[in-house]
This record gives C-alpha cells, structure tokens and sequence, in this order.
C-alpha cells in the first residue's frame, strides 16, 4: 500500500462507559495545538454527520477522544487530555471533561506500558488536564499462564446504555467541584431565577462538581421528564427553549457565550419514576444523551442533595450512611437507559456538603493499530512532549 499521502499514528480505539473513541499516547501527536487539532479532525472524519470518512460515530458519545501521557505531576501516574468532537464541526474542544472516557484511561495506559501492573488489581492516580481534577482508578489486572498480568475486559459488572457485562472500573474523584465553572455553585446561589426571552422566568440550579449544569424542572420548559431520546431530540419547540437557557445561564456562571461550547450540560430533571433518588434527561448539549455522563451524574446527585437546589425539591434521596471513611449516601440517578448510582461522601461536620464521589464504570479495548491520517506531506514532524 503506498502511504505516501497519510502517516500512520499509534492508537486504540476503546469504550470507555456509555462513550467511545481513539486513545493515543501523547507523544505520538504534533506539539502545536492547531496541527494535533487537523490530525484528530481528520482520524475522526469531521466535519461531516455521518464521520464516513473516519473513525467517528456519527453521535457526540462517539465523537470523542484521548490523549495520554505519563504522570508529571507529584503523586499522579497518568494525565490525560479529554477531546471533544462533533460529527459536523471542525471545532475541537478541550475545556470540558468526560468520566466516561477516563474509565478506558487506565486500560490504556497499562496496555501501551505507560502503567506496570502491580497485583490482581492496579490503582493509578490520574489528572485530567482539561480541568485539573484527580481520579483514582482501579482496574482487574489478573496473571495469565505465562505470568504476565493484563488487563480484566470480561466480568459480571452492568452498567445502563451498555450491552452484556463487563469487568469493574471503579472510579473515586478526589476533587471535582468547579472543574470547569471555578465553584461548586458559581453563582453563589443554590437556585436563581432567570429570564429567558421567550421563555420568561425559570428557577435553575447552576452547578458543577465535575461537570457544569443547569438544573431545571422539566415541567418548566413544558416537558414531563418522561420523554423517550426521539420524542425530545424532534421537539425543536423544546430544545429552542433549552438552548436559549443555556445561552443564558452560561453568562451567568462566568462561562461567557457557551453558543460554540459543550457546557454547560442542560439537565431536565423530575421525581423519580422507577425507584431512583431522581430522574434525569441530560442534553449534550444540543442531542440528549442515551443515558447521562459519568460527572453529569455526579453532579446531578450533588444537587439532588443539596437544600433548596431544584433538584432536591423533587428527589427522593436515600438516607446517609455511617461508614469508616465518614458519611456517605448512595444516590441512583435515573436516565432513559436505565440508572447510574454514585456514591457521595459527606463532610462530618456539614452533611450538606460533598467531599468525595466514586463509581462503577467498565471499559473494553475494541481495536489496536494505526489511524492513517491524509497529508502527510504536510505534517508536522514535531511531537509533543509527555
């Protein structure tokens, strides 16, 4: 095959919770932030709905993208950089963050060597670039015939908007309010009222432990909080008055004209329906999510917590725990495919206030190879550094 019109990079393609897309090790990326950004648009096919060209799905879950390095920061193994593509974009965005993807981080990390295994299971702290927020992860690392140990894909864990089971990937966040937003509440408020040309005035929640949303009562955009994926995502009446609110509380959490952006996550949240604390559709933001993203449900369960927050008004939430960590609650967070329970502990002295969240994802190594990537005559020779 001749190649002298694409060059060959390193990646996996992996899934990493409800998400999926190409890992790669840092290094093997242009240093310069506009030519890596051409090399990821063009492995993925953007822009163009249907990614024909590329290894992108044709959905925002599917469009997304890993880059890896070893760890440089004290007390880090790993660091990742989340990217964010659009099937009919040529923008690539690193503000936000994906817990969905960092289940695979790991994985990866340990299959490209970057991560020795250290018994049955291996914990490795990672740092998300985009946002400086700390994960500890473990994964089953398990010995073969040969001694060697390697990377558990199969096992009993299930996990809602994935088919079959899998192994366990669990995940605890070290410190994720204003990951993106500066502050767990960046308004300073647990409920604001804004107003939405249009629209007129809406009580919300503005929040962000990992990932920034607006929390608003489905019934106030007229939605019941029932809606099947197709029912909203063809309601162009209701997602008019979801962006516009978007538009609108971006400004208000200091996230500027969100138009182009990813953030904030809009949450239609109502009383739960199925035995959960709450229940939830998540737009992404302009398609609603098959289920809800890892940091999304966090978030969401944060609030869900929280007096006076829009969210609590309408939860169900279990009762807190005693634990040897400290107290601690285990919220289910309903979602159309079902449900995704996080647990948060609590400080002590304030119960009202959350210290620390940790799950259960999985992740599977779908693909090993090379992406090719069209014009190699024109790119960069320099790599980026770990």
């Amino acid at each position: 095959m001749d190649q002298r019109d694409r060059a060959p990079v390193r990646c996996l393609l992996m899934r990493g919770g409800t998400s999926r897309g190409p890992f790669f090790d840092a290094r093997d990326l242009p240093a310069d932030t506009a030519s890596r950004d051409a090399v990821l648009l063009a492995v993925m096919g953007s822009p163009d709905p249907l990614q024909v060209d590329g290894l992108g799905g044709g959905h925002p879950l599917t469009s997304k993208v890993g880059i890896v390095a070893p760890g440089t920061a004290s007390g880090v193994h790993v660091e990742w950089t989340f990217a964010q593509l659009q099937p009919d974009s040529d923008r690539v965005d690193t503000t936000s963050n994906c817990g969905n993807m960092l289940a695979a981080v790991l994985p990866f990390a340990i299959e490209t060597g970057m991560v020795a295994p250290t018994g049955d299971t291996t914990t490795a702290r990672v740092l998300t670039r985009n946002t400086g927020a700390v994960a500890e992860i473990t994964v089953e690392t398990p010995a073969g015939p040969d001694g060697q140990r390697f990377v558990r894909y199969d096992g009993d864990t299930r996990i809602d908007g994935v088919p079959g089971t899998a192994a366990p990937v669990r995940i605890g966040f070290l410190d994720t309010a204003g990951s993106v937003a500066g502050s767990l509440l960046p308004t300073g408020n647990v409920r604001d009222t804004v107003d939405v040309a249009g629209v007129g005035q809406i009580d919300v929640t503005m929040i962000d432990n990992g990932q920034p949303l607006v929390i608003v009562d489905a019934r106030d955009l007229g939605a019941t909080g029932a809606e099947s994926l197709e029912e909203i995502d063809t309601d162009d009446a209701l997602k008019a008055r979801v962006e516009a609110l978007r538009i609108v509380t971006g400004h208000a959490m200091g996230l500027g004209d969100v138009t182009a952006k990813s953030y904030p996550k809009m949450t239609l949240v109502s009383a739960p329906r199925n035995g959960g604390a709450i229940c939830t559709r998540s737009l992404i933001p302009h398609r609603t999510h098959r289920s809800i993203g890892v940091l999304a449900a966090v978030t969401a369960a944060t609030a869900a917590v929280l007096p006076g927050s829009v969210a609590y008004d309408l939860a169900i939430a279990p009762p807190v725990t005693a634990t040897a960590d400290g107290p601690e609650t285990t919220l289910s967070v309903e979602h159309p495919s079902g449900e995704f329970s996080v647990t948060l502990g609590l400080d002590p002295d304030d119960p009202t206030t959350v210290i620390r969240s940790a799950l259960l994802r999985t992740a599977r190594l779908i693909m090993a190879g090379q992406a090719m990537v069209p014009g190699a005559a024109d790119a960069p020779t320099e790599k980026a550094s770990a």
